[in-house]
């Protein structure tokens, strides 16, 4: 344990320097730190799921408050917490289906009756495993797993032991299959944030074609391997790049555009309304995208999707299912925004007199905000292009469904009493 606990420090101090750059690295790296925690936990005989569910959310929670900003660390935290209880289910289910099982063999000469109601029980007590298979042991359960030998003084004491050790030896097999099931699905998950940026761009021949010309802002890896790989399959297209001020993302992500053979045109930010009427598609990236199919993304997006609506533009955003995160913007949870260093804006020798501090009142005269991101409203939003597909707006609800839990979308450590 002080190995996996030190990785978590490690992992959290990075978060807390803005030391990882990237949702996709920032996914990645939180669901590795996860795994390892997971694998070196020891689960108690009973409500396994539930324990490992609060070490998890413990420390979901450190990680979370570490970098607010990054939702690709909720997203993944929450993430975990839905596999877990997906597999806890599935080993209910089958636990469940193999007693039926056995006692349907045991009961053949039974009247039809009895077999056509059968199906009936199965399901009843599969939908009753499901309820409570995450709830705390009740007062029966607890006293049901006291060994057999202990629990009837009569008995021989070598059938007591047998029958303990076999009870004890079925508990840790089942914590054993429990957490290699996790694991297993973590891994999956692991493989699917790495290979995101592939399965995106396998659609891009699908929405861009021939002499097209394509707008973005921002320097999103996934919108390089997406124009790239309609580029390698034969489509001849130009792409606009707007600067991206104050930190000018644009001016690197034309450089590389250039030198992996796509026509490139680099225009000011305050130039996309006067240029949009040319522009055939707008394709950009998002840091992250809500729960009502709204889209946290770099600052100067909000203008460039109202310069879209305005011109019947269709505004497609790409994101990997990582950064689907299942909050709303009015959540209390969600940070929307971080302001960045006035240094990025102004050189301070040139305006050292205007940063003086004002006559007796404390207070400087010049102030600098410098947001890091807009918010774009679903309304302003034509598609979501994933690792799963295209998807509308309206239908990220149902993504939510697929890969998170409703018990798991505000993460805290239950008070302690």
């Amino acid at each position: 344990m002080p190995e996996i606990n030190a990785l978590v420090n490690d992992f959290l101090m990075k978060l807390k320097k803005r030391k990882i750059e990237g949702s996709k690295a920032t996914a990645k790296l939180t669901a590795e730190v996860l795994r390892s925690f997971i694998s070196q936990q020891r689960l108690p005989h009973t409500n396994q799921a539930g324990a490992l569910i609060d070490t998890v959310k413990a420390v979901g929670e450190k990680l979370i408050a570490a970098n607010p900003v990054e939702l690709a660390v909720g997203n993944t935290v929450r993430r975990v917490l839905h596999i877990i209880r997906e597999e806890d289910l599935t080993l209910t289910t089958a636990g469940i289906g193999g007693l039926s099982l056995s006692a349907g063999s045991d009961d053949d000469d039974d009247d039809e009756t009895e077999q056509d109601g059968h199906p009936v029980l199965l399901a009843a007590a599969v939908t009753a495993a499901a309820r409570s298979s995450l709830r705390p042991p009740s007062l029966q359960t607890l006293l049901e797993d006291v060994p057999h030998a202990a629990a009837i003084q009569h008995t021989s004491s070598s059938g007591g032991d047998s029958e303990g050790k076999s009870k004890s030896a079925d508990k840790n097999s089942s914590s054993r299959k429990l957490k290699h099931n996790v694991i297993e699905a973590v891994n999956e998950l692991i493989q699917d944030i790495t290979t995101c940026h592939e399965q995106i761009a396998e659609q891009a021949v699908e929405h861009i074609h021939q002499n097209e010309v394509i707008l973005t802002l921002g320097s999103s890896r996934t919108v390089v391997e997406f124009l790239c790989a309609a580029k390698e399959k034969k489509r001849s297209f130009r792409v606009f790049v707007a600067e991206g001020a104050p930190r000018y993302q644009g001016h690197s992500l034309a450089k590389e555009l250039v030198t992996r053979g796509l026509q490139t045109t680099v225009i000011t930010d305050s130039a996309v309304f006067a240029m949009i009427s040319r522009v055939n598609m707008v394709i950009v990236g998002a840091h992250a995208v809500m729960a009502n199919g709204g889209v946290i993304a770099p600052v100067g997006l909000n203008m460039v999707a109202l310069a879209a609506q305005r011109h019947a533009v269709p505004f497609v955003v790409l994101a990997g299912i990582h950064k689907l995160c299942p909050l709303y913007p009015q959540n209390p949870e969600v940070l929307l925004n971080e302001l960045r260093s006035p240094s990025e804006l102004l050189d301070f020798g040139e305006f050292s007199d205007c940063l003086d501090f004002g006559s007796g009142s404390g207070s400087p005269i010049l102030h600098v905000v410098n947001p890091a991101f807009d918010y774009v409203p679903p309304n302003l939003v034509s598609l979501f292009i994933t690792d799963t597909g295209g998807h509308n707006p309206s239908y990220m609800y149902r993504l939510i469904a697929d890969y998170y839990s409703a018990d798991d979308l505000v993460i805290q450590q239950r008070p302690t009493s």
